[in-house]
């Protein structure tokens, strides 16, 4: 019998009892964080690598988390439902989470849409906003949004969203296959779609565009910067004085925007055991 998508049903089962032992949050505080920064995760998806986020987040305590959009992702599970274990442990971890005094903001974004209709609530301490704005310790205002409401073919012509999404997750599916050949041969992971998006020229002046456009919004509301995912490119770089910043996603790069405690801001790679810098470059401190 098919299952019928409700919204709601992945955060009620993580709301269910789950005991697995001492939390690692305490062993891991070495590695505490002022603030996470994390999108696209697209639970719901073959593609969502739930496991390595989980590790992530076990290995990073912190004080705020933000959830900038697609986190669940509705237009799939519509389509065929799909929750492993993982993915719900994620969503348990994440309201673990919150009952220890982190504050965590869900943004939601364009295939989470549906939990746009919550905003104003909270589920488990997790609260649902539109956008939000982040106000580093070192004092910078960052608007928090997830950035659809920049993409044109999002706002115009949300069938051709549809289609593109469709080819998305074909070409994350021979990504897959195309890796299990290349881990028999000893090669490491490679991002099929990640090396055509690079390539294609559309491709790139569509991110040059929303990148631009987006930092110039931030302008106009008087923030100093601006935190976005959608694009699932892992980006930090100053745009005529507005420090832009996108932290990627769970399906591809496996990255997250996080504050330090001295208010520095780093995109951080996941690798299989510990999280590297995404480059030097993006390592630095952007002063606004």
């Amino acid at each position: 019998m098919k299952k019928t998508f409700d919204p709601l049903n992945p955060w009620l089962a993580g709301l269910a009892p789950h005991e697995d032992g001492a939390d690692d949050e305490a062993r891991a505080h070495h590695g505490r964080l002022r603030a996470i920064f994390i999108s696209d995760l697209h639970l719901g998806t073959p593609g969502c690598q739930a496991s390595e986020l989980l590790s992530f987040l076990k290995a990073h305590p912190s004080d705020y988390l933000y959830l900038v959009g697609d986190i669940v992702d509705g237009w799939q599970l519509r389509r065929r439902w799909y929750w492993p274990q993982a993915h719900n442990d994620v969503v348990q971890k994440l309201l673990r989470r919150a009952r220890k005094g982190c504050r965590i903001v869900y943004v939601p974004g364009n295939h989470d849409e549906f939990a746009r209709g919550f905003i104003g609530h909270q589920f488990g301490g997790i609260e649902v906003v539109e956008d939000a704005v982040h106000v580093t310790s070192d004092g910078r205002r960052l608007w928090v949004m997830h950035g659809d409401y920049f993409d044109g073919v999002i706002q115009c012509a949300k069938w051709l969203a549809y289609v593109g999404d469709n080819l998305y997750e074909f070409t994350l599916k021979l990504n897959r296959y195309l890796n299990r050949l290349r881990a028999r041969f000893g090669l490491p992971y490679w991002s099929l779609s990640a090396y055509l998006k690079h390539k294609v020229k559309k491709a790139l002046n569509y991110v040059t565009d929303f990148e631009v456009a987006v930092a110039n919004e931030a302008r106009r509301l008087g923030h100093q910067g601006v935190v976005c995912g959608h694009i699932h490119r892992a980006e930090m770089r100053d745009i005529d004085g507005i420090l832009y910043c996108n932290d990627g996603d769970w399906v591809e790069s496996r990255t997250a925007l996080v504050e330090h405690l001295d208010g520095r801001l780093e995109l951080l790679h996941w690798g299989a055991t510990q999280a590297v810098p995404v480059s030097k470059s993006a390592a630095r401190t952007v002063s606004a």
